[in-house]
């Protein structure tokens, strides 16, 4: 198969690697200077340094059409941000098409209380809805992906053909991809774990203990369901890898940057330090105030993710965050409350 990843970074990089020992695989950047930094050291030292590129994946820039000619598969591997524009150059193509950002674009015009930010499929719905598309997930660090490291994704699409391309193109030995056609499921996972990391690496950067820990993962995930159910998607995908899965790794994993943004306005950084410090995009900081923002129009309560907002936007100290969750008024175990 022919594969063409749009974007340079780590995720992209990593699945790049990935499938470039079975498929005929390009990794195009589109900073000219990066492309050729990496080709020439065949590592990409700002994202994935120390791992070595195999000598099949070939990384170019330039002109993206010339880079995707005759691929039978199209990766999108930029940030949220991106997307809409990354789906406005491919109208027209006829290859399967698939993106790997999670989170939700924000609003396109903030002024208005009635504008809120579409989720990666709503966007593909918008401006590009004859491509056959869809969106590979789950819980997935890329440098243990690049690694060969045992990791398991979902590949969700409406069309059956981008699940099958999607499978053929990165099921292996040390990646298995399990097919899902709830795509609006698998998207509100991928996007709400990560406002819910940075509210569980406040916890853990507080030392509130491993009890809290578990109590915010499991409220995050009913807040998750609820707000996916209220948009339309399945509530077992969300007990599945796109929904518990990538939770609990991005909630704990020591390589999450949403965890990291939580960890470090703990310890008294401002979010402007933290994100700095990062290196990388942090899709929960991002997309918050705009899952917030939606959650509040379809009537669906997220506690923790307004708590993360109000944190965010210095309205909450850290301490203060968690009281105003500590002292809610009790309530029946339930998805719903």
């Amino acid at each position: 198969m022919k594969i063409c990843v749009h974007g340079a970074g780590a995720w992209g990089t990593a699945l790049a690697v990935n499938a470039a020992g079975r498929h005929e695989v390009t990794l195009w950047a589109r900073d000219a200077a990066q492309a050729e930094a990496i080709s020439k050291a065949r590592e990409n030292v700002r994202y994935l340094p120390g791992l070595a590129l195999p000598p099949a994946l070939t990384v170019r820039a330039g002109d993206l059409h010339q880079a995707r000619a005759g691929a039978e598969l199209v990766v999108v591997a930029t940030p949220m941000a991106a997307l809409r524009r990354q789906l406005m150059a491919l109208r027209g193509t006829t290859a399967p098409v698939a993106w790997l950002c999670k989170g939700v674009e924000p609003a396109l015009d903030a002024s208005s209380p009635t504008s809120y930010g579409l989720l990666a499929h709503e966007i593909w719905g918008q401006v590009a809805p004859e491509l056959m598309a869809g969106v590979l997930s789950g819980p997935s660090f890329a440098q243990e992906v690049a690694e060969g490291r045992p990791t398991a994704l979902v590949a969700a699409s409406p069309h059956a053909a981008v699940r099958d391309a999607l499978v053929d193109a990165f099921h292996g030995p040390a990646l298995r991809v399990y097919a899902n056609d709830d795509i609006v499921g698998v998207e509100v996972g991928g996007a709400v774990k990560n406002v819910l990391a940075i509210a569980t690496g406040l916890c853990d950067g507080l030392a509130l203990g491993l009890n809290a820990r578990a109590a915010l993962i499991t409220r995050g995930l009913a807040e998750m369901t609820r707000f996916g159910l209220a948009l339309g998607a399945r509530a077992e995908t969300f007990m599945g890898l796109s929904g518990l899965g990538d939770l609990v790794l991005t909630a704990t994993g020591d390589l999450s940057r949403n965890r990291k943004v939580g960890l470090l306005l703990a310890q008294g950084q401002t979010l402007a330090q933290a994100v700095a410090s990062l290196g990388h995009v942090a899709e929960g900081v991002y997309c918050a105030r705009t899952v917030v923002q939606r959650a509040r129009g379809l009537g669906v309560e997220m506690p923790i993710a307004e708590g993360v907002v109000a944190l965010l936007d210095g309205r909450l100290s850290p301490q203060e965050a968690v009281a105003s969750l500590t002292g809610r008024d009790p309530v029946p175990e339930s998805v719903r409350g």
